[in-house]
C-alpha cells in the first residue's frame, strides 16, 4: 500500500503552489501587510477564480466536493507564501454549514458570499470578552477574529459552542504582530443570527487542523531559506553551509518538519473517513505544529545571523506568521487538553 499523495492531489498542489509564486511573491505580500487594498483584492480575485473557495462545498452544492487533505494542501501553499486569504474561513464554512443550510454552501461556492471566522469562544475568553446568545440573539465581544474586508457574512461561536451565522457586526481591527492577516474585535449588541446551530465539536478541529497545514507551510518555507541562504553566505572563504554545526542545524529542522506533515495528512484523512480519532488527531496536529514550527522559525532565523533580524530578506513574515499561528484557536496546551478530553484522559 502506498501512503502517499494521489497524482490528482499532487497536482493541486503544484497549480496553487504555481499560481502564488508570482500572485503572493514577496513584494506583493509586503505590500499587502502595508495596507495595499488592491494588491489584497487582486489576490483573493485569483485565488475565487481557481475555485478554491468552494473546494470543501459538496458537489450537490455546487462545490468541488474535496476533502479536508486537499484543503490542507491549499492552506500549506498559502503559508509557504504567507499569502492572506479567506480560505481557511470558507472551509471551515464549508464543512459546518451544509447540516444545516444549503444556502450558504451554495454561496460560498458561487462566490456571492465570503466568510469570516469568530470562533475564539471555543477555545478561550478574555476578561471583558466573550459572546452569548438568547433566542438567536447575540450579544458581547469576539476576539481575533478574521474577517476579510469583502465578507459578507460571519461564523461567530459562542459561550456554549454554538455556531451563528450573522450578516452585521461591528468591528475594531486588532493588531498583531503578524500583518500578514487582518485580525479584528466584532461586537455584538443583539445582533440577531440569519442562522443558529448546535455546538460542532468538528470547527474547532477543522480550524485548527488548517492552522496547523499552515504553520507547515510557513515553517517549510523558512527552512528553504535557510538551506538557500546556507549555499551562498560565505564566512572564511567558505560557504557556511559547508560548517557542521550549520548541516545540523538545517538537519534538525528538516527531521522534526517531515513527520509533522505526516501527522498533518493523516489527521485529515481521518477526519475525511470519519475516523473516530480524526478529531484528537486533528488537535494533536495543531498543538505539535504549534512546537515544531516554532523551533524551526528561530532556527531558521539563527541559520540566517544577523540577516535574519532585518527586513531585507523579510524572514519576519514567515517568523510571526508562525507565531500567531501557535496561539490561534488555542495554544498547545489548550490544544492537548481538548484531545485529553475526547479520549476520556480528564477526570470529571
Amino acid at each position: 500500500m502506498e501512503f502517499a499523495l494521489s497524482e490528482e492531489q499532487r497536482m493541486l498542489q503544484d497549480t496553487v503552489s504555481g499560481y502564488l509564486a508570482d500572485a503572493a511573491s514577496l513584494d506583493v505580500m509586503r505590500k499587502i501587510a502595508d495596507g495595499d487594498a488592491e494588491a489584497e483584492a487582486s489576490l483573493n480575485e485569483g485565488i475565487a477564480e481557481m475555485g478554491l473557495m468552494g473546494l470543501h462545498v459538496p458537489e450537490s452544492m455546487g462545490g468541488s466536493g474535496l476533502g479536508l487533505l486537499e484543503a490542507c494542501l491549499v492552506q500549506e501553499a498559502l503559508g509557504y507564501r504567507v499569502a492572506r486569504s479567506g480560505f481557511m474561513a470558507a472551509t471551515v464554512a464549508a464543512h459546518v454549514l451544509p447540516n444545516f443550510q444549503e444556502d450558504y454552501p451554495r454561496g460560498i461556492a458561487d462566490g456571492d458570499m465570503v466568510f469570516g471566522l469568530a470562533l475564539t469562544e471555543l477555545s478561550s475568553r478574555r476578561d471583558g470578552a466573550g459572546v452569548t446568545s438568547d433566542g438567536g440573539r447575540l450579544t458581547g465581544k469576539s476576539l481575533l477574529a478574521e474577517v476579510p474586508g469583502t465578507a459578507s457574512h460571519v461564523l461567530v461561536a459562542d459561550a456554549a459552542g454554538s455556531l451563528h451565522v450573522v450578516d452585521s457586526w461591528s468591528a475594531v481591527p486588532m493588531r498583531t504582530i503578524d500583518r500578514t492577516r487582518a485580525f479584528g474585535e466584532l461586537s455584538f449588541d443583539g445582533t440577531m443570527a440569519e442562522l443558529s446551530t448546535r455546538p460542532d465539536p468538528s470547527a474547532l478541529a477543522v480550524a485548527r487542523l488548517l492552522v496547523a497545514a499552515d504553520t507547515l507551510g510557513a515553517a517549510q518555507a523558512m527552512l528553504d531559506k535557510a538551506v538557500e541562504y546556507a549555499k551562498e553566505r560565505k564566512q572564511f572563504g567558505r560557504v557556511i553551509g559547508s560548517f557542521q554545526a550549520v548541516k545540523h542545524l538545517c538537519a534538525e529542522m528538516a527531521a522534526k518538519l517531515e513527520p509533522a506533515r505526516a501527522l498533518v495528512w493523516h489527521a485529515a484523512y481521518a477526519m475525511d473517513t470519519h475516523d473516530p480519532e480524526g478529531l484528537v488527531m486533528a488537535h494533536l496536529a495543531k498543538s505539535h505544529l504549534a512546537e515544531v514550527g516554532t523551533f524551526v522559525a528561530k532556527t531558521a532565523t539563527e541559520v540566517h545571523g544577523g540577516m535574519g533580524f532585518t527586513d531585507l530578506l523579510g524572514l519576519h513574515y514567515w517568523y510571526k506568521r508562525i507565531g500567531v499561528n501557535r496561539q490561534l484557536f488555542g495554544s498547545p496546551e489548550q490544544a492537548r487538553q481538548s484531545a485529553a478530553e475526547l479520549q476520556g484522559f480528564v477526570a470529571a
